[in-house]
């Protein structure tokens, strides 16, 4: 039995090691300011902080990408869910939205700001600081939907 165990963890440390040569890219485009959101849609500072604690790595060209997106297969996971974000909707590409479409994903981001769905729980719990407070979900929604900012 010890013998058997021994194998399986000697596998596991090998498989592991290999799997660090299967290294995805971590992107962070180039931005153009002038076709961000906050360029494009005036942002009050306390929601620009917000947006910035809880939702820049994963929707925005500015990721910070941290020590363990450099593990696989840690990697992986990170990696994808930054690209699946920004798939969503990224704020460092705004103008590629019409006025409508933007109008959409800022309604849609309060609601799941609401809901306590964004931003995603196994983020939050690696980055406690990116959590939203009620105060910062109620000028977050506040903000998307004054149609004059």
């Amino acid at each position: 039995m010890r013998r058997i165990a021994k194998g399986a963890g000697l596998l596991l440390l090998m498989v592991l090691t290999v799997s660090q040569l299967v290294r995805p890219a971590r992107t962070n485009p180039t931005t153009d300011p002038a076709r961000t959101l906050f360029h494009i849609r005036p942002v009050p500072a306390h929601v620009a902080s917000a947006l910035d604690r809880a939702c820049r790595d994963c929707h925005s060209n500015d990721t910070r990408w941290p020590w363990y997106s450099n593990v696989a297969p840690v990697s992986w996971f990170v990696i994808d869910h930054v690209n699946h974000g920004r798939s969503h909707f990224n704020y460092s590409d705004w103008s590629r939205y019409d006025a409508e479409e933007g109008r959409r994903l800022l309604a849609t981001a309060c609601r799941l700001a609401r809901e306590q769905e964004m931003p995603l729980s196994s983020y939050t719990w690696m980055h406690r600081h990116a959590s939203l407070s009620p105060a910062d979900v109620d000028a977050l929604c506040a903000w998307t939907t004054d149609p004059s900012s």
